[in-house]
C-alpha cells in the first residue's frame, strides 16, 4: 500500500463538498441527500426525498444507506453535515456535503417540505 492509501485508510478518503444546485442535480441523478439534523428540525421542514438519520445515528446505521450512488450530507449549516461526509468517505466512495447546508438550499429557491408534503420552513 502506497503512503497515500495508508493516509486515506487511517484519515478516510476525501470528500467533495457541493452547493445546492450541484446537490439537486445529484439527486436527480439518482443520489442520497442524507439530512443529519434534529428530528425536530426534520420534521419542521426538509428536501423532498431526503433521507433522515440524525447525525448521533449515523455510525450505527451506515448499512441502511446505499453503496453504490452518491449520498450528499446536509444540516441546517453544514458543520454536522462535514462530520457525517467525513465519517461516510471512509468507508464509501462518492460522499458530498452541501456546503452551508439547508441554509443555502433555502436560499437557492429551492424546495422545503414537511409532513404531508405541506410547505416546510427552516429551524
Amino acid at each position: 500500500m502506497t503512503l497515500g492509501g495508508m493516509l486515506k485508510k487511517i484519515f478516510g478518503k476525501p470528500y467533495a463538498s457541493v452547493g445546492p444546485e450541484q446537490a439537486a442535480a445529484l439527486v436527480a441523478g439518482g443520489g442520497l441527500l442524507l439530512d443529519v439534523r434534529e428530528p425536530a428540525e426534520w420534521r419542521a421542514g426538509h428536501a423532498p426525498r431526503a433521507r433522515h438519520i440524525p447525525l448521533g445515528q449515523l455510525a450505527e446505521r451506515i448499512g441502511e444507506l446505499p453503496a453504490d450512488r452518491p449520498v450528499v450530507t446536509v444540516c441546517r449549516s453544514g458543520a454536522r453535515s462535514r462530520q457525517a461526509a467525513a465519517l461516510l468517505a471512509r468507508e464509501r466512495d462518492q460522499v458530498h456535503n452541501l456546503a452551508g447546508g439547508m441554509r443555502a438550499w433555502v436560499d437557492a429557491g429551492l424546495a422545503l417540505q414537511a409532513k404531508g408534503g405541506r410547505p416546510g420552513r427552516l429551524i
